[in-house]
């Protein structure tokens, strides 16, 4: 849910959500990623196909669930770094998935509260949500954006209507590069994507890599299940979506392990997933 910005006059109130884009009918009988990763993280906006799927893979890997818990905690401490030290005010934050604690918009918008934030994602039930959950602080402003990865200048188009494109953003890619088939494609979305913002723009991705066989099983049986394919990657194909770019310390690590707030505990995620920040020249 939104953090409260306050009670009285409307004014004082959580702006609502602007949404653009054409919507689908809302797909039950398919599991989707977004629906499975909010099964995972214990949330309740999912179906029955949805958690069968999830449970086939985290019976082949437990460990799922360490790799959905890591990437929140993720997505707050480098979008609290974009803000609080690089001085970023703009999100775009492609494949958001369902809302949950700590959204993108609250953890920039309780430190700026000016920031201006846009999700995209492709899911009616994601939408659907979005339109309850995704309302953002006064000052800035938190839109929703449905459209496909595959159309980065749609997603472009779409996005400047409500970010200054002309001005540095912090581009979210957790959990969505490998739902493009090909790495190439996948490559050249993201390029696509970073040539439309301006310089002094970030790239913040995390994603499951190849590292782990059992990882591997798992997103095969999802596939087996009817569920959307993920791509798994491995160290060589996330480093080549930052070339170009000035790498932020630590570089391309685990997910724990970027700039953890205290002692990091062994964790699934330290074998099956990579993540980075880079800067745009």
């Amino acid at each position: 849910m939104a953090e409260a910005a306050g009670t009285g006059s409307e004014s004082q109130r959580d702006t609502p959500l602007t949404v653009r884009g054409d919507v689908p009918r809302l797909a039950s009988d398919v599991p989707h990623s977004a629906r499975m990763w909010d099964y995972w993280l214990g949330g309740k906006d999912h179906y029955e196909v949805d958690r069968q799927a999830g449970e086939k893979a985290r019976e082949a890997y437990p460990g799922i669930v360490d790799i959905a818990r890591t990437s929140r905690a993720l997505l707050n401490r480098i979008v609290t770094h974009l803000v609080s030290e690089a001085g970023v005010r703009q999100f775009l934050d492609i494949g958001t998935g369902l809302p949950t604690a700590e959204n993108t918009h609250e953890i920039a918008q309780r430190a700026a509260p000016e920031s201006r934030i846009v999700y995209v994602d492709n899911d009616p039930l994601v939408l659907a949500h979005a339109r309850a959950l995704l309302a953002g602080r006064p000052e800035g402003s938190t839109d929703y954006l449905h459209a496909d990865i595959h159309q980065p200048g749609q997603i472009l188009e779409g996005a400047g209507k409500t970010l200054d494109l002309t001005q540095p953003v912090g581009l979210i890619m957790f959990g969505i590069v490998g739902h493009v088939a090909e790495h190439s494609e996948a490559l050249s979305i993201a390029r696509a994507l970073l040539d439309g913002l301006a310089p002094g723009s970030y790239l913040a991705l995390y994603t499951g890599t190849d590292g782990d066989p059992a990882l591997v099983e798992a997103e095969r049986r999802v596939g087996e299940a009817g569920g959307t394919p993920y791509r798994l990657l491995d160290r060589q194909q996330v480093e080549e979506f930052f070339a170009g770019m000035d790498l932020v310390e630590p570089g391309v690590v685990p997910g724990t392990r970027w700039r953890p707030e205290g002692p990091v505990a062994r964790s699934a995620a330290d074998l099956a997933s990579l993540s980075g920040l880079a800067r745009k020249p």
